[in-house]
């Protein structure tokens, strides 16, 4: 059986293509996708191996967690009082966080290649609130000089069309899930699984041999088996096992395939991280992790893994909640000094550095400490060898009488 499938998705005419339902084509059209080993990886089963699901809810958690303002490309100062300071850095909607609405739509891209927001406004155009969209609901077009357009179906049964300033749109490299991208990989960490469960299944021993000095027919050799396996399997395994007629049990011993099975679950844990880019010390394979790499590792995680997904975000902020005029005065930009300061003693040094180098006042340097301004905190004076004006003016007129 075959028929159009990318017109039953709303594809134009001029790109469709028929294939059967059995091509490979059309099970990425249903969010799966066959792998050499025989075993179907969709974003719900890849989410079952523990390295995916870690990888997924670090990116996803860590975005969502790392605070975004708005800033003024002049004084670099934050603009709280902007109306999309509030949908990105406090609530996008009555009742979903700025924080939650980035994870999720974040999670949605990694899990399926895109992550859908709908930014609602005004009358006059102000935004007010942004709503994840399920990416199973929307349908992206693109003009002929490459604008998007988004086609979002409701519970209603309705569609409507929204041009790309009202959708916000994240992708991962390619426009493609790193799931699918990692199948392979993923679906053979998948079938480790299931060896090893089938391994202890059968109480953590290799198979033997059952020798009998008789003859037996078929059917003899079936209930044989049968009974062994019965009594000898799951939880009854370790019993005492009783051989009549003169049989013998000869266990077989582990190969050499046997031996190297952990390192090849451990190896399939890198090649996932390879997957998402984020250093495998961070899902929690500290093979070859020590302390001294751990800190290279986080800059590295930052600079491979979270700055494009941040960069995607920026932009994606910026085209529906800023409008051209606007991006020219302001922009978005998420603060990364918490992801990247090691500790509070390298931290202290950074501040104590800038502050006498004169490149930040100490309000800057309060405010980075989510401290209260000072009111003699607005000057660059460096504290280490400069005097205070008030000190100077008192040890003049002591100099005069």
């Amino acid at each position: 059986m075959a028929f159009n499938l990318k017109s039953f998705f709303g594809a134009k005419p001029a790109d469709t293509k028929s294939v059967s339902l059995t091509d490979p084509e059309a099970f990425g059209l249903f969010g799966v996708a066959p792998t050499a080993t025989g075993i179907t990886v969709s974003a719900n089963t890849a989410l079952r191996v523990p390295a995916v699901s870690c990888a997924v809810g670090l990116i996803a958690e860590t975005v969502g967690t790392m605070p975004v303002k708005v800033y003024d490309r002049t004084t670099k100062e934050a603009l709280a009082d902007h109306p999309a300071f509030r949908l990105i850095h406090g609530e996008a909607n009555p009742w979903t966080s700025a924080q939650d609405l980035c994870e999720q739509v974040t999670t949605d891209a990694l899990m399926t290649g895109s992550g859908f927001a709908l930014l609602t406004r005004d009358t006059a155009g102000t935004p007010l609130e942004l709503h994840r969209i399920d990416p199973a609901a929307v349908q992206v077009e693109r003009q002929p000089d490459g604008e998007p357009v988004y086609l979002v179906s409701y519970e209603n049964g309705g569609q409507v069309r929204h041009l790309y300033t009202d959708i916000l749109h994240v992708q991962p490299f390619g426009g493609v899930s790193p799931i699918t991208l990692g199948r392979e990989a993923i679906a053979l960490s998948l079938a480790f699984e299931k060896h090893i469960a089938s391994l202890f299944a059968n109480g953590a021993r290799p198979s033997g041999i059952i020798k009998s000095e008789k003859s037996m027919d078929v059917e003899a050799k079936k209930k044989v088996a049968a009974s062994w396996f019965n009594t000898h399997s799951g939880q009854n395994a370790g019993g005492t096992a009783i051989l009549d007629e003169g049989m013998t049990y000869d266990q077989l011993s582990m190969t050499l395939a046997d031996a190297q099975f952990a390192d090849n679950r451990v190896e399939q844990i890198r090649e996932i991280a390879r997957v998402f880019r984020i250093p495998p010390t961070m899902l929690f394979e500290l093979t070859r992790g020590t302390w001294s790499n751990s800190e290279q590792m986080m800059r590295q995680f930052y600079s491979l893994c979270l700055k494009p997904w941040l960069a995607s975000w920026e932009w994606a902020y910026s085209r529906v909640l800023l409008t051209p005029e606007e991006r020219a005065e302001t922009y978005i930009e998420f603060n990364t000094d918490d992801l990247l300061s090691t500790d509070h003693a390298t931290r202290a040094t950074a501040y104590g550095q800038y502050r006498s180098m004169g490149a930040m006042t100490g309000n800057e340097v309060r405010r980075g400490l989510n401290m209260p301004d000072h009111e003699d905190g607005n000057t660059l004076d460096n504290p280490h060898i400069t005097t205070p004006a008030n000190q100077s003016d008192a040890q003049t007129e002591g100099d005069a009488e």
